[in-house]
């Protein structure tokens, strides 16, 4: 890591106009990595989430070659530390160097952990702002992926539960709307209002099974890993998923359905 410590802005910074931050600047950061593609002959594009700068695309110049050092940091789910010159006038950055800040070796090699983990991240790339730093988003990835990695076994209940917490942390969160002691039964997720109630409270309401309900209200308040194993019947499960779905929909521009979800409903059967 000596490299990454001694290195030293070469560049002349110019002060943004927008923010006291300099419009030019070689940045190191903590970043996690979204998803990455084939670019030219020998390069990649990667869409990182940073923890100074949110969601950026940089580019990876020759990572496609033999002897390059970056093809293996380049996968959805690694937590990196990485290097690159900023230019906010430019939509794709030049990545300078990376290294792992925790290897997660199980979210590239075990197929269930590697479903789950890029149609999480293509949904929260969905989610983010191109420059938008969203601290509460970047720890929660900081302790979820780990978790994943180390995790025994996944279900796909893992999913919605991601997408409960998401939401909470863009703001948008759902609100159980009923008094303690009311918590069993069928519910609703009102679409508008954001509320989990008994009652349809709006035509935007969406009728929920009774595990769908228990597992919605569960994932609000508890971080108990006992939600997962819910004995949810056949489409049960998809059912919720495309729920939260609409809800982010109704809520955030620009929500599309994920091209990963194929390989996720085909890998995590139960």
């Amino acid at each position: 890591m000596d490299s990454l410590t001694n290195l030293k802005p070469i560049l002349h910074r110019v002060p943004c106009p927008v923010s006291r931050e300099p419009c030019n600047m070689i940045t190191k950061t903590e970043a996690i990595v979204l998803r990455a593609i084939d670019y030219q002959e020998s390069s990649l594009i990667a869409t990182l989430f940073t923890r100074k700068h949110g969601k950026i695309a940089v580019i990876a110049k020759g990572a496609r070659k033999p002897k390059s050092k970056f093809a293996a940091f380049l996968v959805p789910g690694q937590i990196l530390e990485v290097i690159y010159y900023m230019k906010v006038s430019r939509s794709v950055q030049t990545l300078s160097d990376a290294s792992y800040l925790e290897k997660l070796d199980q979210l590239r090699v075990d197929l269930e952990k590697m479903a789950l983990t890029v149609t999480t991240l293509e949904l929260t790339s969905q989610l983010l702002h191109d420059n938008e730093v969203n601290e509460p988003v970047f720890n929660f990835f900081l302790k979820m992926l780990p978790w994943l990695n180390n995790r025994e076994k996944v279900t796909r209940a893992i999913f919605p539960y991601i997408q409960i917490r998401l939401a909470q942390l863009l703001g948008i969160g759902l609100q159980f709307d009923g008094q303690p002691g009311t918590e069993s039964g069928n519910g609703y997720i009102n679409i508008v209002s954001g509320t989990l109630s008994h009652e349809a409270l709006e035509s935007e309401a969406i009728l929920l099974t009774p595990l769908q309900f228990a597992f919605v209200r569960e994932s609000l308040h508890s971080m108990n890993s006992a939600i997962f194993e819910k004995d949810f019947k056949k489409n049960e499960l998809t059912k919720l998923i495309e729920y939260l779905d609409r809800y982010f929909r109704y809520h955030i521009e620009g929500i599309r359905p994920r091209k990963s979800d194929a390989v996720f409903e085909q890998i995590l059967k139960d």
